[in-house]
């Protein structure tokens, strides 16, 4: 930051101690933040076994094809058989929850549509870890379980779908294994989703079911091809890299919100956008999340999309840098070039990396108190003092909250200021220059995402 505006915010801190609600001096963002992983994530962190993750994708891929339309009663092969064995393990892993997991197939008749030709049943699996203090407060986690080959219609030929997306299923069911055994203080629900190489279809079915229940998810992660760092081209970005997409202006937002939104900016400051920064400060060592600015690729889309379409923060976590010769192929030789989604293009270690990033975030959100609620920005009089409020959450360990804020040019949060358990705050820093944020922290230090303030 240059030296005047520095200067600037030093001469607004002070001014503010004589504000309406006196608040400390503000310090950088970075010198209150989360600082390194607890023992419990630690711990957690360690017991992520590779071999595990190989045994689980290994054994996806043996079911031939995991099509969406492939044979749901044959006990070697197809989709069905994968379902039966995803949900066989999810339960012996919620064996040593002492009941706070259950294990639950979440059916339903697709009608035809899209890529459906003939009504079709598509079966999520779904593991719910009950929190223990906010239970109600909601974090998922998911991979998809079908696959498919060249023509997206052929449910007979095999698709191995080893990086897309046995990787990101792999990773789902190894944070349940670990997780199951470890008290959450908000639920976590890790699910295994069909029907995506269709259209969505098993996560849309879910996001609607919990939005129907007015299920307060905070946050919802998709993990879809997280199978290799290594691009097998030749180059190698990073296999200690993973891209997490998250949009800016939020998929749902109204015609209103969106007038709001072109007179006052906001475009970087959405809830998915928040949570990824959120993940980018919780990263364990030895990973690298690189934030991508969209909602997702080029001409593509994942199970996120099903919940942003809700209203939900959500974001996809895929490998830096993809190799199309090993997605949506048909297994074969040509020119001397394999072609397929084979296993031996998976690199374990690295899923393993991507699946401590993914404890990482959902632990420190668990932990954490939930994000602020109803935050609003004071805009009924021209003052160029900025005035905030929130609902105060209710959780037990709640300690309070901070007032962040940064240049409207800023990627990330440069300044906070912790202003004690209330529910509003004034400071003498003029909205019209800064973009504003507040953020809930618990008696342990933990802070949750942040939320942006609407107009009001």
């Amino acid at each position: 930051m240059a030296k005047s505006t520095r200067r600037t915010f030093l001469t607004a801190s002070a001014a503010a101690v004589a504000a309406p609600l006196a608040v400390p001096a503000a310090v950088p963002a970075a010198a209150s933040g989360r600082g390194k992983a607890g023992p419990e994530l630690r711990a957690i962190l360690r017991e992520i076994d590779p071999d595990r993750i190989r045994a689980i994708v290994e054994r996806l891929v043996a079911f031939g094809t995991r099509h969406t339309l492939s044979a749901q009663d044959d006990p070697v092969r197809g989709i069905g058989a994968a379902r039966d064995w995803i949900f066989a393990e999810l339960q012996s892993y919620a064996a040593a929850s002492g009941g706070r997991m259950t294990v639950e197939l979440d059916s339903f008749i697709q009608p035809v549509s899209n890529r459906i030709p003939v009504p079709t049943r598509i079966t999520n699996v779904v593991a719910t870890l009950r929190g223990s203090v906010t239970p109600e407060r909601v974090y998922v986690v998911t991979g998809h379980y079908d696959s498919r080959v060249t023509d997206v219609m052929d449910a007979t030929s095999d698709a191995p779908g080893a990086d897309d997306d046995a990787s990101g299923v792999a990773v789902i069911m190894e944070l349940a294994r670990v997780l199951a055994a470890r008290t959450p203080e908000a639920t976590l629900i890790f699910a295994a989703v069909a029907g995506e190489e269709q259209g969505l279809y098993g996560s849309d079915h879910l996001a609607q079911k919990y939005k129907d229940a007015g299920t307060d998810i905070q946050a919802m992660f998709s993990n879809d091809i997280v199978g290799t760092g290594d691009a097998h081209d030749g180059t190698r970005p990073s296999n200690r890299t993973v891209r997490l997409f998250v949009e800016g202006v939020p998929t749902s937002e109204t015609a209103a919100e969106a007038t709001t939104r072109k007179s006052v900016g906001g475009e970087n400051d959405g809830p998915s956008r928040q949570l990824g920064r959120f993940v980018k400060e919780v990263e364990p060592d030895g990973m690298t999340v690189r934030e991508i600015w969209r909602r997702d690729r080029y001409l593509r889309g994942s199970d996120h999309i099903s919940f942003l379409l809700r209203g939900y923060p959500a974001a996809r976590f895929t490998e830096p840098r993809e190799n199309f010769n090993h997605e949506h192929q048909d297994v074969r030789v040509e020119d001397g070039v394999q072609y397929g989604d084979l296993i031996e293009f998976c690199d374990f270690e690295y899923i393993a990396r991507v699946a401590r990033v993914n404890a990482a975030a959902l632990w420190s959100l668990s932990q954490a108190p939930g994000t602020p609620k109803g935050v609003v920005i004071d805009t009924t009089q021209l003052t160029n003092e900025t005035t905030l409020r929130w609902q105060v959450g209710t959780e037990p360990d709640l300690a309070g909250y901070e007032l962040v804020w940064r240049e409207t040019t800023a990627p990330a949060w440069t300044h906070s200021r912790a202003v004690g358990k209330v529910g509003t705050v004034t400071v003498d820093i003029s909205k019209d220059n800064v973009f504003f944020g507040i953020r809930a922290v618990d008696t342990d230090g933990h802070r949750s995402p942040v939320a942006a303030p609407k107009p009001g």
